[in-house]
């Protein structure tokens, strides 16, 4: 499958994905990952390493944990050098006041939105797909 890099398409083709579960900020005490964690992000900072979860995990790992997450994956394939896919979609959420964080994988964009607004965030991004398909 090529990736796609037009704006208008990737928009149009969104196709939203939420994942069951509850997703969770942590860090990692000294950088090592603990055993029975299976982050779906890690990003290793100069303070150390970041790591996005299931609640369930961190909880039972004993990492403290912040800001819990709905997992929306973009189903569109999106180019990583694609312009305006990130800012597009963060526009639409900032509009609807949904806090969003992005991250991009080889195939497909990544967001963590507050979980209890998960639902919401995936409306907000159909009705984008839609506006955008007609345009």
């Amino acid at each position: 499958m090529t990736a796609e890099s037009d704006l208008r398409v990737l928009l149009s083709n969104l196709r939203p994905e939420p994942h069951p579960g509850r997703y969770v900020y942590a860090t990692a005490p000294e950088g090592a990952l603990p055993d029975a964690v299976t982050p779906v992000v890690t990003v290793r900072e100069s303070e150390g390493l970041t790591l996005v979860l299931p609640e369930a995990e961190a909880a039972a790992a004993g990492l403290p944990y912040t800001y819990v997450a709905g997992w929306i994956t973009l189903r569109v394939h999106s180019a990583l050098e694609a312009v305006g896919l990130t800012a597009a979609v963060s526009l639409a959420l900032t509009d609807a006041g949904i806090s969003c964080n992005v991250v991009a994988g080889f195939h497909h964009d990544h967001l963590f939105v507050p979980y209890g607004r998960t639902g919401e965030a995936v409306a907000v991004l159909e009705r984008l797909a839609g506006e955008s398909r007609t345009a």
